[in-house]
C-alpha cells in the first residue's frame, strides 16, 4: 500500500501473534521524523473488502507536523499478514491493543471507524490506561441492539465449498465491482470515487489470502452489540456520522450516543456523507478533528 501513501510517508513493521502487522508513519521530508517527542496519533480503519490504512490518508497528513502519526494496516487487510484463519472478535481486540503498546506513547489518540471504532470503544473500557480520548467515525458492533442479522450474507451460502471464492472474487477482486461498491454503498457522491482509491481498495482486496478476514466480516463473525459495552464508556469520546450512512443509520449512532453522556461529549453529523465522510469530505473531518488534537 506504500504506492497510496502521501508523500513523507513511509512503511514500518512490528510482529504480532498473527504475523507481520504495516503501519504508516512519517519518515522523510517535508516531515520532522520524531517517533518519541511528539504525541502519537493512531488512524485505525474499518472492515470490508479492500480496507487498509489508505482509508485515512487524506486525513492525516494535517496532523503530520505535531504528532507521531501511525496508521495501521489491520492483521488480514492492506500489506499485513493475512493468516488463513477463521477470524475473531479477540484476534482484533489483541493485535490492536499490542499495537498501541508497542508503538506509542500512552496515554493515546486513536481515530477509529466503523467496526474498529466498536473494539476500540471495547479496549478502552477494558484497559483504559491506553488511551487519552477516542475520535471516532460511525462507532457500531454491527448488531447494535440485536439489529445485525439483515447485514450478513446467508451462512448456508457462503459456507459453500467454492461458492465462498466465488462470492469474493465476483464482489471484491475486480475492479468494476469495488468501484460500484465505493460508489453505491460507501459514498453518497458516486462522483467523488477516483481511480486512485479503486486502485487501492482492489490492492488490498487481492492480496493473497485477503477473502478470509473479508469473509469473517460478511459473515458477522465479527459482529457484537455495542450498546452492551457503550455504558461503561469513561475515556473522553467524540463521534463524528455520516448523515447518509447506510449499514449503521445516524439514528443508530444516536441512540448509542445516548447510552454514555458522560463520556461522549460531542456528537457531529457530516452532512452528505456516507460511511467514510473522512475519505469522502476529508477537509471537513479534519476541521473538526482539530479542534481536538491539540499538539
Amino acid at each position: 500500500m506504500l504506492q497510496f501513501q502521501p508523500p513523507g510517508f513511509g512503511q514500518k513493521v512490528i510482529q504480532t501473534s498473527l504475523g507481520k502487522m504495516v503501519y504508516y508513519t512519517q519518515t522523510s521530508a517535508p516531515w520532522l521524523v520524531s517517533d518519541s517527542q511528539n504525541p502519537s496519533l493512531v488512524f485505525l480503519h474499518n472492515f470490508g473488502g479492500g480496507a487498509s490504512a489508505y482509508e485515512w490518508s487524506k486525513v492525516y497528513p494535517a496532523f503530520a507536523a505535531t504528532h507521531h502519526i501511525l496508521a495501521p494496516d489491520l492483521i488480514g487487510w492492506g500489506d499485513s499478514a493475512h493468516p488463513v484463519r477463521d477470524y475473531s472478535i479477540n484476534d482484533y481486540l489483541t493485535t490492536i491493543r499490542d499495537f498501541i503498546c508497542s508503538c506509542c506513547n500512552f496515554p493515546v489518540t486513536v481515530i477509529a471507524s466503523s467496526l474498529t471504532a466498536g473494539f476500540v470503544i471495547r479496549l478502552a473500557i477494558a484497559q483504559p490506561n491506553l488511551f487519552k480520548q477516542l475520535l471516532l467515525i460511525c462507532p457500531s458492533g454491527f448488531n447494535d441492539f440485536g439489529e445485525g442479522a439483515g447485514r450478513r450474507l446467508p451462512l448456508g451460502l457462503i459456507n459453500l465449498p467454492l461458492l465462498e471464492d466465488f462470492i469474493y472474487v465476483l464482489g471484491a477482486e475486480n475492479e468494476l465491482a469495488v468501484r460500484n461498491f465505493l460508489q453505491s454503498f460507501l459514498f453518497t457522491k458516486p462522483q467523488l470515487v477516483t481511480p486512485e482509491m479503486v486502485q487501492a481498495y482492489l490492492y488490498s482486496a487481492q492480496q493473497p489470502n485477503a477473502k478470509f478476514s473479508a469473509l469473517a466480516f460478511l459473515r458477522g463473525d465479527l459482529y457484537f452489540d455495542l450498546s452492551l459495552y457503550i455504558q461503561q464508556l469513561t475515556i473522553p469520546t467524540v463521534i463524528l456520522w455520516g448523515e447518509q450512512a447506510q449499514f449503521t443509520p445516524i439514528r443508530l449512532g444516536q441512540r448509542l450516543a445516548s447510552l454514555s453522556p458522560n463520556a461522549i461529549h460531542d456528537f457531529y453529523a457530516i452532512p452528505n456523507t456516507g460511511i467514510l465522510p473522512h475519505l469522502e469530505a476529508p477537509e471537513v473531518v479534519i476541521g473538526i478533528l482539530q479542534q481536538y488534537c491539540s499538539g
